[in-house]
């Protein structure tokens, strides 16, 4: 079987998903399912590829070789993966599953157990990107679980991916992942309040930034996120609400270890307070309207 004649299923057709399924068929392999919680926005997908939106995840394994997941959680990983009549572990058997989502490293573990126990075989396939890179194909993976399942996914893998990283086992790749995320949530918090802070003290944001971008202070983030966070245009890229769960992945993970962090526990914090104010859906940059003491309460029409 040529790699491209495998077909290629998707649970999870949000901003992510949507865009790696549109990417594969751009390079040729089929789609040939889809399933998204929301049912409107796998049908919209199937229309677009010339796919089918199916009724349940079991039904996307039935009609596919390699499955990728790009769900939002641990529960609803935990959802697509339960023993019941509509999970993926119905259709298992010679199937390869390649599950994307930030979530806990034990339930990568646990799905992997799962599926193996059932005759299929998972791997987790992290992404350290965003939508354009899902869209063109320049995603940066971070690969945790068996070398073998690692090895027939590669192909289809590196046609999202401008770089491939086997991190090992499965979990571990989570687990990196988690810290990715981490130290980018907490760069991205104090970076809200450098500019917060020039703000309150009168300072030009823009030459702010520049002199930011030279010295010390330089960061991805910075890069990313500064323009957006002077003009609050917080179109989102990567939501609050996915800032907060994955910066207590991490911190859960420290205090699995004994260990306190506060910086990323102040972090975690601050994106739980965009969710309680509505905030949630914003980008990540958006924790800018907490540190700004002229936008306080006050969003305006862009946020």
């Amino acid at each position: 079987m040529s790699e491209t004649s495998e077909r290629i299923g998707f649970v999870g057709v949000g901003r992510m998903g949507a865009n790696m399924a549109r990417r594969l068929a751009d390079v040729g392999y089929t789609v040939a399912a889809v399933y998204d919680a929301r049912p409107e926005a796998a049908t919209q997908l199937a229309g677009e590829l010339k796919s089918v939106a199916t009724r349940s995840p079991a039904e996307v394994a039935e009609r596919s070789d390699v499955i990728i997941t790009v769900v939002t959680d641990d529960a609803a990983m935990d959802r697509i993966y339960d023993h019941g009549d509509d999970s993926l572990l119905a259709h298992a058997r010679g199937k390869l599953f390649v599950n994307c989502a930030t979530i806990t490293p034990d339930v990568h573990v646990a799905v992997e157990r799962r599926v193996e126990a059932r005759g299929g075989n998972s791997l987790e396939a992290c992404m350290a990107s965003s939508i354009p890179q899902a869209r063109d194909g320049t995603l940066y993976l971070m690969i945790g679980g068996r070398r073998e399942a690692f090895d027939r996914a590669r192909p289809l893998l590196e046609k999202l991916s401008k770089k491939l990283r086997y991190v090992g086992a499965a979990g571990q790749a989570a687990k990196v992942k988690a810290l990715v995320n981490m130290v980018m949530n907490i760069n991205t918090a104090g970076l809200a309040e450098g500019l917060g802070l020039a703000e309150a003290l009168d300072l030009d944001l823009t030459m702010l930034r520049e002199v930011f971008a030279e010295t010390g202070a330089a960061s991805r983030v910075l890069e990313t996120d500064g323009g957006d966070m002077e003009a609050r245009e917080h179109d989102v890229y990567f939501s609050a609400a996915h800032a907060a769960k994955d910066s207590h992945i991490a911190t859960a993970l420290a205090k699995s270890e004994g260990l306190t962090l506060p910086l990323a526990e102040a972090t975690a914090a601050q994106y739980d307070k965009m969710i309680e104010l509505g905030l949630g859906e914003l980008d990540k940059s958006g924790v800018a309207e907490l540190t700004f003491a002229s936008r306080r309460a006050r969003p305006t029409s862009k946020v």
